[in-house]
């Protein structure tokens, strides 16, 4: 029987999203909803592909997923960060902006086509920005906090009219984090942008 047959296209499918997610240092709940497998699979993966072959960098992050917001509005470089994951979540057919601004998510349950999905977003992310603030696991979370539109929603820059991650809770001035960025350099020329800290 050869690995290219039918029957196991499947589990293949799930064993290259579960190495492409740990590559990501994914948490093991995170790998298993999207793949199915077990835990018990999904550490001896990282075991045999990661630890045990000499792969440096690749750490298994414990514990639970994060679920705070904070991260995502916390200055303006976390902010368009934030934003450019949920234009690409758009982009990947994950998320959709209906014509109220409200996010409303495209998948009814993670599965191997929406893990691939989600990578393929996370790493076109990690192309455009020089110093990406965020990991695979706050993308995760970004991706479910922005579409239950209680925390989060998309706000529109009053400046340049584009639509941005805003904290429901805080203060809007309005403004997209590009468009602060921009006054913040003209202010303080010089200044290259504001801080990830």
């Amino acid at each position: 029987m050869r690995l290219t047959d039918d029957r196991y296209a499947g589990e293949r499918l799930q064993f290259e999203l579960a190495l492409r997610m740990i590559g990501h240092e994914a948490r093991t709940r995170t790998i298993r909803d999207c793949t199915g497998l077990s835990d018990d699979r999904i550490r001896k993966l990282y075991g045999t592909y990661f630890r045990d072959s000499g792969i440096a960098g690749v750490r298994r992050r414990r514990g639970k997923s994060p679920r705070q917001i904070a991260p995502f509005v916390k200055n303006p470089v976390n902010q368009l960060q934030a934003t450019t994951l949920v234009a690409l979540f758009c982009a990947g057919l994950l998320l959709r902006v209906d014509d109220d601004n409200n996010v409303v998510s495209r998948w009814p349950r993670p599965d191997v086509e929406f893990g691939h999905r989600v990578c393929r977003a996370y790493e076109h992310y990690l192309l455009l920005h020089d110093k990406p603030v965020l990991s695979f696991e706050w993308a995760w979370n970004l991706l479910y906090s922005i579409a239950w539109n209680d925390e989060l929603y998309l706000a529109d820059c009053r400046g340049c009219g584009a639509r941005y991650v805003q904290d429901a809770y805080a203060l809007d001035l309005k403004t997209c984090p590009t468009c602060e960025i921009e006054a913040h350099r003209k202010r303080r020329p010089g200044i290259r942008s504001f801080s990830a800290d």
